[in-house]
């Protein structure tokens, strides 16, 4: 294992933590009671879990209780930027960037002074773990980041235009799946099939009458199709 690895695998633990084991509820009442919600002791347990048990070498512990102290501080500190009409809309990047530099910065310094030595030795490559990440950021998390898009550009749907007919959590599941769909075709170089796919997409809302919900459903669509995009080509750079 290299530095490459355990930094994509740090950041598969985030994603893990951060997006896929922490439900809308617990987020909530964390990002509304800061260090007095019950919910954020068990969220950094599992930061500091993942975080080790990811990392596949025992000397990782320090690090990885480093990493969960200032996510810690991170998620306690957020409830006062939520609170701020000059930081609110930011408060979910400055969050993530926290987090992101703390990891990386945790990593390189764990290389540099303890140095990398895994339990075993690790048969993936990097491009693999890359794509590992990827299709966990094109889950949970990616809808959350397209949220966060809309919400600072102040774009949002009012409850009374949306339609009654529509599914409960079904945009959700048709976004990752196709977010998964064109990662898949980028990887495989089969890019006429994401140009087919946005045109289908395109077609089944064509006979929309609601103007604004269609707009709204346009946007969700490119930040989408944009995320998977940007994964594939980056992982296209490796």
């Amino acid at each position: 294992m290299n530095l490459e690895q355990l930094l994509v695998l740090q950041l598969i633990a985030h994603l893990l933590t951060d997006y896929t084991f922490q439900s809308d509820i617990l987020a909530t009442d964390k990002n509304r009671l800061g260090f007095k919600s019950p919910f954020l002791k068990w969220h950094i347990l599992i930061v500091f879990t993942l975080s080790w048990v990811l990392s596949f070498q025992p000397g990782f512990v320090l690090a990885a209780f480093t990493i969960a102290f200032f996510h810690f501080l991170a998620d306690g500190l957020k409830v006062s930027l939520l609170e701020s009409n000059t930081f609110r809309k930011y408060a979910f990047l400055i969050d993530q960037v926290v987090h992101m530099v703390t990891i990386t910065f945790v990593v390189i310094l764990f290389d540099r002074v303890i140095g990398i030595k895994p339990i075993f030795r690790f048969p993936m490559d990097i491009r693999l773990l890359a794509i590992a990440a990827a299709y966990l950021l094109c889950t949970k998390p990616a809808n959350i980041i397209i949220k966060e898009v809309l919400y600072f550009f102040d774009i949002q749907i009012k409850k009374k235009e949306a339609s009654t007919d529509d599914l409960p959590n079904a945009g959700k599941l048709i976004g990752i799946t196709e977010r998964w769909l064109v990662l898949t075709f980028i990887l495989i170089n089969q890019f006429e099939a994401v140009g087919f796919l946005i045109a289908a997409k395109s077609i089944l809302r064509f006979k929309d009458d609601d103007t604004i919900k269609t707009e709204y459903v346009l946007i969700g669509t490119m930040l989408s199709f944009g995320i998977s995009i940007a994964c594939g080509l980056i992982i296209g750079l490796l």
